[in-house]
């Protein structure tokens, strides 16, 4: 058993001194005090198990002046993280140590750094649990509040404080939280607050779940403190900043038969921020999203309405830090790399998203079906500008900034995606994915400028199962266009060696402008729980999204090294 005695001694004695300085200091530092507590009971308590992880990802650069790499001023660059979990009966605790001292391209530059990044300590009964220290939440869909670790993307806006969750009748389940949100090395200044209900009404009334029915309401506040700053309009005008940002948040999902429908509302009160160029307009987002499905068949209806979502925890920054809310995509998450050439990012400022989506699966032993069956899936999204009027005219300073219907459909199309998939299993060894997508893509909107680009992708995957140990996969990909690079072409090869070898081979070259070839030769081992994986080649300057989130990932070249464990 690890002995922490000397170090709670020790940071008792922190949390008392005089000269610790702020409030911030003291609270961190009485957090990860009652962290090391909660470990040395946990070990006490019968059955307490350790879990964790361990995953870094190195980059050994090199120049390459055909692509725009650069090699920088290190030989190497990593991101490395280490979870540690500690699980009882009634206590958990967890800790992360994470060491980005030279970062992979294109993470913000704050996000340098190393040290102990995240650390909690749960209690738990049976109705509920209390959290100390950094967790993660969300209220309904994310609209007021999602926090979240997406580490691709360099995104871990945690909150730090107090979190409480209570079931304290069937049917029913509360959440009260408060704390600090994780800025990559410190924490904003600005306290978030919130609660949550939710009540599943078929608890309450059995007729419902007898019938295969199930309602849920749900309700959110956030309330988000930040103390005035001296921004200015001009010279001699200083604004007056609101310190209390209230949102809220209601909705209703119904599940009945093959049926799935939500229902969701958000409003967000005044908020100046830079992202909204300082405008005292209320934001609020509305959506609503219905599916069926029974065997073999799936249809999906989507349509969202935002306006000035954009909800930070710092009123003053920009780009993917700081973000207390998440307005998700109504646009499909492609994993083909050329149909994910040119992704979308929600538009916080304001968007009209639809998406539809059908899928039928053709039955065994029928005309279309064949000897193993046939799936198809169609899906449609398209997102465009609301309707924006200038200041009214009664709006001298224009602090309310413009006016927007509801209802009001602007001409600008920020994005558009038609797709068809065919999963077809032809023989017990081969199975063919086919798919086409138009796609119209307005750079300007997304990026700054480009102009609109409009394509045409066809894209073709086989998989050949040699034998129970080797599985061969190739993918054909093209991309026609007349806009931005011109055309792409994609080509993969990827063997798996049962059951600890894979080896991958690509190449993506732009046919139309640049004429670059964006190689990728690499292995991957596994064995229990570690994986090993070594890459080398190019990789092309573009966007990584996920969700509607993207971070800028600039060109590279150079040997990649990928290694986890897990316990």
């Amino acid at each position: 058993m690890i002995d922490l005695s000397e170090t709670i001694k020790r940071l008792i004695a922190k949390v008392t001194a005089p000269s610790l300085q702020g409030r911030a200091g003291r609270v961190s530092s009485l957090l990860l005090l009652c962290f090391f507590c909660s470990t040395a009971l946990a070990q006490q308590q019968d059955r307490a198990t350790l879990s964790g992880s361990i995953q870094t990802d190195i980059l050994i650069p090199q120049n390459d002046s055909m692509i725009g790499a650069e090699r920088g001023d290190t030989w190497a660059r990593a991101n490395t993280y280490a979870d540690l979990r500690l699980q009882s009966r009634y206590v958990d605790a967890g800790a992360r140590l994470e060491w980005n001292q030279f970062p992979l391209p294109g993470y913000e530059p704050d996000f340098k750094g190393w040290g102990l990044a995240h650390f909690y300590t749960k209690v738990r009964w049976k109705d509920g649990a209390v959290t100390l220290g950094d967790f993660y939440e969300q209220f309904g869909s994310g609209f007021i509040l999602r926090t979240y670790e997406e580490r691709s993307l360099g995104i871990d806006n945690s909150l730090r404080g107090a979190h409480i969750a209570w079931q304290p009748y069937k049917g029913i389940a509360l959440k009260v939280l408060s704390g600090r949100q994780r800025r990559y090395w410190a924490h904003n200044e600005a306290w978030v607050s919130g609660a949550d209900a939710e009540l599943s009404l078929d608890e309450w009334v059995p007729k419902l779940a007898e019938n295969g029915t199930y309602l849920t309401v749900g309700g959110s506040y956030v309330n988000k403190f930040e103390e005035d700053e001296d921004i200015f309009v001009d010279a001699t005008h200083r604004l007056n900043l609101p310190t209390m940002v209230h949102a809220f948040d209601v909705r209703a999902r119904l599940q009945t038969g093959g049926w799935n429908i939500l229902a969701e509302y958000a409003r967000k009160g005044q908020d100046p921020n830079f992202d909204n160029k300082y405008i005292y307009r209320p934001g609020y987002v509305a959506m609503l999203s219905g599916s069926y499905s029974k065997r073999g068949m799936s249809i999906l209806l989507q349509a969202k309405r935002s306006d000035n979502m954009s909800f930070r925890s710092r009123r003053t920054m920009l780009g993917t830090s700081s973000m207390i809310n998440h307005l998700p995509a109504f646009t499909l998450d492609h994993t083909y790399a050329l149909a994910a050439l040119y992704p979308y990012a929600t538009n916080a400022q304001g968007e009209w998203a639809y998406q539809a989506e059908f899928g039928y699966n053709f039955k065994r032993k029928t005309p279309l079906g064949g000897k193993y069956g046939t799936t198809v899936k169609i899906n449609f999204s398209h997102v465009h500008a609301p309707k924006v009027d200038p200041p009214a005219a009664g709006d001298a300073t224009k602090r309310n900034g413009y006016t927007s219907p509801f209802w009001g459909w602007g001409d600008e199309v920020y994005y558009q995606d038609l797709n068809v998939q065919l999963d077809k299993k032809l023989t017990s060894a081969w199975k063919l994915n086919l798919m086409y997508m138009y796609q119209r893509y307005n750079k300007t909107a997304v990026e700054g400028e480009g102009g609109m680009i409009n394509s045409h992708i066809v894209i073709g995957e086989a998989k050949w199962r040699i034998n129970q140990k080797l599985t061969l996969r190739g993918e054909g990909q093209y991309l026609f266009t007349k806009d931005d690079e011109g055309d792409w072409a994609f080509g993969l090869l990827e063997l798996s060696v049962n059951p600890h070898w894979m080896f991958t081979a690509s190449d993506m070259y732009n046919v139309g402008e640049t004429h670059n070839h964006y190689y990728q030769v690499g292995a991957t081992y596994s064995v229990g729980a570690h994986r090993l994986q070594g890459t080398y080649g190019r990789t092309r300057a573009g966007f990584n999204c996920t969700g509607g989130v993207c971070r800028w990932i600039p060109a590279t070249r150079g040997f990649n090294i990928s290694y986890n464990f897990n316990f």
